[in-house]
């Protein structure tokens, strides 16, 4: 199987092999418990969906939560496949179609997609960031510090990603696992060394990451998120730490020893342990030595440098970051961190600008109650005496209903003004969220809380209610450039919203 390991210099080495890809050599690893038909076919393409089947696929029927592949076999033999692989045996398929039979449909096309694309994880080192908040931080900025320092890197994350410094736009926090083994080719043979990835829960328990050789993992933390998924905050855990359980002897897995469940995630992994933390003394240890508004002066393992993000949770996600680094031997310690200096916040996490009357605005993707309050508590650190706190925020739609009172009470507790409005409604009525958030809070502090379900005119409003010096936080969408709407995506931009309601409020 050493065709398995081969590097591909380019596209075209890449497209010859793939069009003399045999299914025994697909299937390598992936578990087979019945055959019908040969195994010496030429696979061109391998779909999951059964749209995108062409001539002469391969198409694995896989068990979704509302859709089970299973359902358009014949409909994928129709359109070209040539083999077909379940769960589920089936009967009565023409015997020029091979069928084969797996446990887990999903970890099999994991598998079977990194073997159809040359297993490219084992020629990179690939590092999966996990966590309520801050995967996309750490997993940027350690993307933006192998380029610092000079190495070629890919990054998979929520906000985009990229193949070295070119963008490829991102539709899901962790790719399908055909798109991500795509991704991964293509980063390998733009000479990639290291590739920087969120692992999302659902990613993790979907199984989007099987076939992929991990150099290790980090945990940033985890708090209340995706309930309406996993139903139980147990089997969000498990999620969680099923990335560790199933890294290798080889790699790292790296947690922040200040989250009850960072020794959590490493109880039964064969991975290298280490921790990091604030606050509890392990392996990196970090300490805020000053804190303003244009930036941060940070001591991590004895040694200072400066920064310009703000706030304790960017400490820690630094602190990650700089564990991770050293465990890849990116750098020695002091050059790491005057690259480390460098680094710029990611797009829509704390990202700040000046309007009239000496105002400032925060575009922050906080939607989780503990994301909400980190930034929170962050900001009123910062405040003078005489400023305010004034927060927009809301709850998406179709999603874990549990934590929009939550939300509302953390808004509540740290703001001076609190103003409820629309997320992402999706499907549900906008005034039926804000009635859920409103719903923890008791009368006297329901009334003094303003609810505009318009997000556009809530943002005015609360620029208009500041006073100079007050701070305005719109929370909960960040990067996003769009608002879902009864199943449309409507252009939408916190950060070009506030920018023109403040250019207005100076004309």
């Amino acid at each position: 199987m050493a065709g398995h390991r081969k590097v591909l210099k380019n596209d075209t080495d890449r497209n010859n092999l793939r069009r003399m890809k045999l299914l025994k050599d697909i299937l390598y690893k992936a578990g087979i418990e019945r055959l019908e038909g040969s195994l010496q076919l030429a696979i061109n393409t391998i779909a999951f969906d059964s749209r995108k089947v062409a001539k002469d696929s391969l198409f694995v029927a896989q068990k979704g939560t509302t859709v089970d592949g299973h359902q358009y076999i014949h409909q994928a033999i129709a359109q070209g496949a040539i083999a077909i692989l379940v769960e589920e045996w089936q009967e009565g398929l023409s015997e020029n179609t091979t069928q084969i039979q797996v446990q887990n449909s999903a970890k099999s096309l994991g598998i079977i997609a990194s073997n159809f694309y040359g297993n490219p994880s084992e020629t990179m080192e690939v590092i999966a960031v996990t966590g309520t908040n801050g995967k996309t931080t750490v997993a940027s900025l350690l993307h933006s510090l192998a380029i610092h320092l000079g190495y070629k890197a890919g990054l998979l994350s929520t906000v985009v990603n990229k193949i070295h410094r070119q963008e490829v736009p991102a539709t899901h926090t962790t790719p399908d696992a055909i798109q991500m083994q795509q991704l991964l080719a293509k980063m390998q043979v733009a000479g990639c060394r290291y590739v920087f990835m969120e692992a999302s829960s659902h990613g993790i328990h979907q199984e989007r990451m099987a076939g992929i050789k991990l150099a290790g993992a980090l945990f940033t933390n985890l708090s209340r998120d995706h309930l309406d998924y996993h139903e139980t905050f147990e089997n969000y855990i498990n999620a969680k730490k099923k990335l560790f359980d199933e890294l290798p002897s080889s790699a790292f897995a790296l947690t922040n020893a200040d989250d009850r469940h960072g020794k959590t995630m490493l109880l039964n992994t064969k991975a290298k342990k280490g921790g990091y933390g604030m606050k509890s003394p392990t392996d990196y240890k970090g300490k805020i030595l000053e804190m303003h508004f244009n930036g941060t002066l940070l001591d991590f393992n004895g040694e200072e440098f400066w920064t310009t993000l703000i706030g304790d949770f960017n400490a820690s996600n630094l602190l990650a970051i700089y564990g991770a680094a050293i465990q890849l031997k990116m750098a020695d310690g002091h050059e790491l961190l005057s690259a480390m200096s460098l680094l710029k916040p990611v797009n829509g996490r704390f990202q700040y600008l000046r309007g009239p009357k000496e105002i400032t605005g925060i575009i922050d993707y906080a939607h989780t109650p503990d994301a909400l309050k980190n930034v929170a508590r962050t900001l009123k650190q910062l405040i003078e005496k005489g400023q305010r706190l004034i927060i927009v925020v809301g709850c998406g739609g179709n999603r874990d209903k549990g934590k929009r009172p939550e939300m509302a009470k953390v808004s509540t507790d740290f703001a001076n003004r609190s103003i409820f409005t629309s997320d992402n409604p999706r499907n549900e009525d906008p005034e039926s969220i804000l009635d859920d958030m409103e719903a923890g809070l008791d009368l006297a502090v329901r009334s003094s809380v303003l609810r505009i379900s318009d997000r556009k005119q809530a943002i005015k409003a609360a620029v208009m209610m500041a006073e100079p010096g007050d701070i305005v936080l719109v929370a909960g969408k960040g990067h996003e450039n769009y608002q879902e709407i009864k199943g449309v995506k409507h252009s939408f931009d916190d950060f070009e919203i506030l920018s023109e309601i403040f250019k207005t409020l100076e004309a």
